[in-house]
């Protein structure tokens, strides 16, 4: 396949680009990322497909959820994909060296905080746990006030499938919640009374964990849960996706978990015991962190370093 040039969909510049050797057909090129990032869909045919990028940095390309890291120049296979999927391209940004003030709605102890695209408008959403506090934002500066469908220690939220969902972290209920917006909340029924603590989103699964026991719980949809196992009964906190993995931490343990699947888990190993309070996934790692009421909240708003060009190509059948 010799040089072309493609031209550019909305919101981009064209650019010549060599495709991959083994590309059979381009699905998307021609697009030069100048904002932080950007978000279109496109169309598979069945197959995997090649991630191209070429920019200041490292991009990362979201297809359904799934975030895909492109170093600079590279290419990357994935999975295969059919009819129309989400796609969000982010390029390489300045690094959050300092944090700007911004003011939460309510005086009370916010726990937990998700981004999501509502009807392609970028939503914040954090919950707290006292008075069934909520609350909601466009531009991570700017809050307002929302209400949680009851008065829980509401403990973790995420987001994941056009869902924000929250789980309450007290014994003495069963209850979560959904949103499809972040600002109206629809009550819904964990498998279980136990504090639930943290809620994670992958490759089409909500995953929640909880304290002191060894119940978790999946959902394919946010709405509905199913009782899994976790391999011990300790005090799980947190829990995320990426590679192809979830993963769980617990505090006050060696003990992590790990699970292809979202449904079983195996145990894994930490390399101190200590409260082990929240992991994360990007650029190829899992990162944990451990644990040692104001209105005062926070946050960066990332600005490009360089322009990236990007393109998404048909692949081979399968991807080494």
């Amino acid at each position: 396949m010799g040089l072309q040039v493609f031209p550019a969909p909305s919101g981009g510049s064209s650019y010549s680009s060599q495709p991959p050797a083994s590309a059979s057909s381009v699905l998307l090129d021609g697009q030069l990322v100048t904002a932080s990032s950007i978000s279109t869909s496109v169309t598979g045919t069945g197959a995997p497909w090649l991630l191209y990028a070429n920019g200041a940095g490292t991009t990362t390309i979201t297809i359904a959820g799934t975030p895909y890291t492109v170093t600079a120049g590279s290419t990357v296979g994935t999975s295969a994909y059919t009819g129309s999927q989400s796609v969000t391209v982010t390029g390489p940004s300045t690094a959050p060296s300092t944090f700007t003030a911004s003011t939460m709605p309510s005086s009370t102890t916010w726990q937990s905080v998700a981004y999501g695209l509502v009807s392609a408008t970028p939503t914040y959403v954090a919950v707290g746990n006292t008075t069934s506090s909520g609350a909601y934002s466009t531009n991570g500066s700017t809050w307002t006030s929302s209400t949680m469908p009851s008065s829980q220690i509401w403990y973790a939220i995420t987001y994941g499938n056009g869902y924000f969902v929250a789980v309450q972290g007290a014994n003495t209920t069963n209850a979560g919640a959904y949103s499809t917006n972040g600002t109206t909340w629809t009550a819904s029924t964990m498998p279980s009374t136990v504090q639930w603590h943290g809620v994670g989103y992958g490759n089409g699964y909500f995953v929640a964990v909880a304290q002191n026991t060894t119940s978790a719980a999946y959902s394919t949809n946010g709405t509905s849960w199913t009782s899994s196992t976790m391999p011990s009964s300790i005090s799980w906190q947190s829990v995320t996706y990426g590679n192809g993995y979830y993963v769980a931490v617990a505090s006050l343990s060696y003990t992590a978990a790990y699970s292809t699947n979202g449904t079983t888990w195996t145990a894994s190993t930490m390399p101190s015991s200590s409260q082990w309070y929240s992991v994360t996934y990007g650029n190829g790692k899992f990162v944990a962190v451990q644990q040692s009421l104001t209105t005062a909240g926070a946050y960066y708003a990332f600005s490009p370093a360089l322009p990236v060009n990007f393109g998404i190509y048909a692949g081979p059948t399968t991807i080494n």
